[in-house]
């Protein structure tokens, strides 16, 4: 899979000096190889607040890609009773991205699939029934 590749501030410099001077956004994209929904994002913000500089985020990136989510959802969905390391390796076979059992239990935690033992209950006699 390919990973997110952020402009670096000379790249949007040009971008802007372009259409600044009356160039089409398509136009622009076309010459620097840069996809036109990205120029145009890059030009939005430029009209609104004036910056081009990227907006960084605290914390850490996280390690998985919204299609690596999906596939852990997908395949615990299939084996209910395996452990989080079970699609841990499998992710890691499939993509090559190795991620930790309780970063697996937290992806799943948030798209609502919790771990639950099944519990083995004592069966109700006919007294308890009546009761």
């Amino acid at each position: 899979m390919s990973q997110r590749k952020h402009l670096d501030d000379f790249l949007r410099g040009r971008i802007i000096g372009r259409l600044e001077c009356g160039r089409t956004q398509l136009g622009v994209s076309e010459e620097l190889g840069i996809i036109q929904t990205v120029i145009s994002r890059l030009w939005q913000r430029f009209q609104d607040d004036g910056n081009v500089s990227r907006c960084y985020s605290t914390g850490r990136p996280q390690n998985t890609t919204p299609n690596e989510d999906r596939y852990l959802a997908v395949t615990a969905k299939r084996n209910r009773r395996s452990k989080a390391s079970d699609p841990s390796r499998q992710l890691s076979s499939a993509t090559g991205t190795t991620v930790s059992r309780q970063t697996v239990y937290r992806r799943l935690r948030h798209i609502g699939l919790y771990a639950r033992r099944s519990v083995r209950c004592i069966p109700l006699t006919a007294t308890h029934c009546r009761l």
